[in-house]
């Protein structure tokens, strides 16, 4: 786990990987590392993470939600893991129970994404909230857990030149930072191009 103070100008993101097996110590954790390179790659803007592996208990999602967003003020919140059928696939539930709005539309776009590789896709449960206190205000999305889905629902899919087929949620995050009050983020357009109306755009930080 790490542990870092921070002000609300740097962008502050919650890492969070939900799941028994590797917060016991069965397996080694995959999610956080997968999300880890994805956003190194991705972000141009400086940030700094606050990680943590748990178990899929619903009180520790919520009360671990609430501390990153609350306590540590994270602008972004992003966890993988729990979010199928089974009985003890909980973090949608206790994600919902956290937010102050919920945001289906990244839910929604994430299987599009997902079903064109496996049908399956419409198994998965996840979803986006926004959680608002009296003077913050953060995103907490939920990512799949294997490491290919979660660049798959982030970036989106392209073809053989490059060309973008599906877009990745990704691309309406930094707008909906803006949105909420949170610092201004800025992607590396290869990877992954962050869309705001042109009366949100800022010059390119230098």
């Amino acid at each position: 786990m790490t542990s870092n103070l921070n002000n609300d100008a740097t962008l502050l993101i919650g890492l969070v990987s939900v799941s028994d097996r590797a917060s016991g110590g069965v397996y080694q954790d995959q999610g956080i590392p997968a999300l880890q390179d994805w956003l190194a790659r991705t972000l141009t803007t400086p940030f700094r993470v606050e990680t943590r592996l748990i178990a899929d208990e619903g009180p520790q999602i919520e009360a671990t939600l609430k501390e990153l967003v609350d306590q540590q003020r994270c602008h972004l919140v992003l966890t993988t893991g729990g979010t199928g059928p089974a009985r003890r696939d909980v973090t949608p539930e206790a994600t919902l129970a956290v937010g102050t709005k919920e945001m289906p539309g990244f839910g929604e776009q994430m299987r599009q994404i997902s079903l064109h590789f496996v049908p399956t896709a419409i198994l998965s449960r996840q979803t986006a909230v926004i959680r608002e206190t009296a003077d913050h205000a953060a995103l907490i999305l939920n990512l799949p857990g294997q490491p290919k889905a979660i660049a798959e629902t982030l970036g989106g899919l392209k073809d053989a030149e490059g060309a973008t087929l599906v877009g990745g949620i990704f691309a309406a995050i930094p707008y909906c930072i803006d949105l909420i009050g949170g610092p201004y983020m800025e992607t590396d357009p290869a990877q992954c191009k962050a869309f705001r109306p042109k009366s949100a755009l800022r010059a390119p930080a230098k």
